[in-house]
């Protein structure tokens, strides 16, 4: 009897791990996507250790809860990095949510759409659309989420750092005049995590292929600009907790530096740590020496 109750509670245990991995995986626009052209590229999903998503065209958020017993109210918005050129959806994105849920804090994956002049007819908006409508569409579900609605944060790493860091100094209010109420609700993030983060397209220390891909070869300087966002940093942009290495020579450790730096002037709540190795892309340093 006493090894069938220890059987029954293994299985128990085991169905109440599978059933916190079940995730929701939600389109974020209800209707018509916006700036997509009609095409016949479809999605591309390749393992090789780590999942690597590539030509997304329905952007889409996977929805990871924590037991309602454990649940703190707070809800982050993943976007994993790539360069944007890819996603590394496992790495930089599911890994992370599940770890933050068992933290009691929910974990929503961005599948975002990547600029595509051939799929997109404004590619450097796309990737900022896609994720100022996940932070609506999470508000929109927040009570059936059980998420606070002011407890909504976004965080991201190199590329999707960039994003990240966009969408807190790129955001509005809403629009309660919408037709859709997804549109009524704020884009604004109610705080950020950066890490090893793409921030500025200054040429000078840019990653050149995030800053490429987002904006080609020979961007106009008004974009250069709107996307440095350093330079974007506002009075109302979220308090920021930043990670970065010291000999990261993917993407330079001045991009965090400079971006802690604006948020101090502005007297943005931040934090920033910096590690001297780690070099780039650890992710939650799993399996990597010096991070």
């Amino acid at each position: 009897m006493k090894q069938f109750i220890l059987v029954l509670s293994f299985f128990f245990i085991m169905g109440a791990i599978s059933a916190q991995n079940q995730s929701i995986i939600m389109d974020i626009y209800p209707g018509e996507i916006p700036f997509q052209k009609v095409s016949q590229v479809k999605e591309v999903s390749e393992v090789d250790g780590i999942t690597r998503i590539s030509n997304v065209q329905v952007p889409q958020i996977q929805v990871f809860l924590p037991a309602k017993s454990s649940a703190t109210g707070q809800a982050v918005i993943i976007c994993p990095g790539g360069g944007y050129g890819i996603l590394a959806y496992d790495w930089e994105g599911t890994d992370i949510a599940k770890w933050l849920n068992s933290h009691g804090i929910a974990g929503i994956v961005l599948k975002y759409r990547l600029p595509s002049a051939v799929t997109q007819t404004s590619p450097h908006l796309v990737p900022m659309s896609d994720g100022q409508q996940a932070i609506r569409l999470v508000r929109h579900h927040a009570e059936e989420w059980n998420i606070d609605p002011d407890k909504i944060g976004i965080m991201g790493f190199s590329a999707g750092g960039h994003l990240a860091s966009t969408l807190g100094t790129h955001f509005d209010s809403g629009n309660p005049g919408a037709d859709d109420p997804i549109l009524h609700q704020s884009s604004r993030p109610d705080f950020m995590i950066l890490g090893y983060p793409v921030v500025s397209f200054n040429k000078t220390f840019t990653h050149i292929g995030s800053r490429n891909n987002l904006l080609g070869e020979n961007p106009e300087a008004k974009w250069v600009s709107y996307f440095s966002n350093e330079e974007q940093i506002r009075a109302d942009t979220p308090p920021t907790f930043i990670f970065h290495s010291q000999d990261d020579t993917g993407v330079p450790v001045k991009h965090s530096l400079m971006f802690y730096q604006g948020l101090v002037e502005k007297n943005i709540p931040a934090e920033m740590h910096l590690y001297p190795l780690g070099k780039h892309g650890y992710a939650l340093s799993i399996n990597k020496e010096g991070t």
